[in-house]
C-alpha cells in the first residue's frame, strides 16, 4: 500500500514540483494550499508524513505544527521554509517538527529525506529484537529506572504513565537507551538519529534532549537520567537509587 503524504504549501510551483516527484517515487499525495485546510486534513485523515511550509496564509506552519502536537497527532513533519533563520528552525523543532529544509531545494533531496524519515519510522516500529540493558521478556520493553520503552509498540512510559513523544524524540530516547552509560557526542547523535549531516546544527540535538528531559525527569535542572557531559555531549544513566 502506498504511503500517504500531505503537502501544505501555498506556492503552486512548489506544490506541482513536490507532487510530481513524490508521486513518481510511489507516494499518494494530498494537497492543502493554506494552514487552516492543512490542519483540518491532517486531523481528519491518516497520513504517513506531512510536508509543511512555514509561511502560509490563514495559519502559518508553526501554528499548524503546534496545534497538531497539542491534539496528539504525531505524524512526522518535514518543515519547509524560504527563510534561513536559526530562530525559525529551532522554534519549529521545539514545537514538534521532525525535520527542516530551507528553500530552494532539489526535488531529489526532498524525496530522499522523506524516504529516510519513513524508513527510520518503520524500523523503529518493527524493532524489538535489540540487545538492551534490562529486557522484559514478555514485551521486549527497555526498562531504565522509571522509564519503560516499548519499541515494537512505539510507546514509552514514565512512572507508569504513557508519555507523548514525537517520532524524533522517540528515536533519540531509544538510541540513548541502547547506549546506556556511554557518552555520546552531539555529532554522533545527529548521525545516528537524523542519519545525515546537519553541518554542525547541534542545537537540534539540544532541543530534543530538552524535550525528553521535560518528559522523563522530575527536575529538569537536576536530571537523573540524561546527563550533560560538558564539552562532550550526553549520557543516559540508570538513576542511582535503581542501581
Amino acid at each position: 500500500m502506498s504511503k500517504k503524504i500531505l503537502i501544505v504549501d501555498d506556492e503552486q510551483s512548489i506544490v506541482t514540483l513536490l507532487q510530481y516527484n513524490l508521486q513518481q517515487a510511489g507516494f499518494e499525495i494530498t494537497v492543502a494550499m493554506d494552514g487552516e485546510s492543512g490542519l483540518s486534513k491532517a486531523m481528519e485523515e491518516h497520513f504517513d508524513m506531512i510536508v509543511l511550509d512555514l509561511m502560509l496564509p490563514k495559519k502559518d506552519g508553526i501554528e499548524v505544527c503546534k496545534e497538531l502536537r497539542q491534539h496528539k497527532v504525531h505524524t512526522p513533519i518535514l518543515m519547509l521554509t524560504a527563510k534561513d533563520d536559526e530562530f525559525d528552525k529551532v522554534l519549529g523543532l521545539e514545537l514538534g517538527a521532525d525535520d527542516y529544509m530551507t528553500k530552494p531545494f532539489s526535488p531529489r533531496e526532498v524525496v530522499a529525506r522523506v524516504k529516510a524519515i519513513l524508513r527510520r519510522m518503520q524500523q523503529m516500529q518493527q524493532s524489538g529484537a535489540v540487545v538492551v540493558p534490562k529486557v522484559e521478556q514478555e514485551s521486549n520493553a527497555i526498562i531504565i529506572g522509571d522509564v519503560k520503552i516499548m519499541p515494537e509498540h512505539y510507546e514509552a512510559y514514565f512512572k507508569g504513565q504513557r508519555i507523548e513523544l514525537t517520532p524524533k524524540e522517540f528515536e533519540l530516547l531509544v538510541y540513548l537507551s541502547k547506549n546506556k552509560g556511554r557518552v555520546l557526542t552531539r555529532d554522533q547523535l545527529l548521525s545516528a538519529v537524523w542519519n545525515y549531516d546537519f553541518a554542525g546544527d547541534t542545537r537540534i540535538v539540544d532541543v530534543h534532549i530538552s524535550h525528553l528531559r521535560e518528559k522523563i525527569e522530575v527536575d529538569t535542572k537536576k536530571p537523573t537520567y540524561i546527563k550533560t557531559i560538558r564539552g562532550l555531549g550526553y549520557k543516559l544513566e540508570e538513576p542511582k537509587q535503581y542501581e
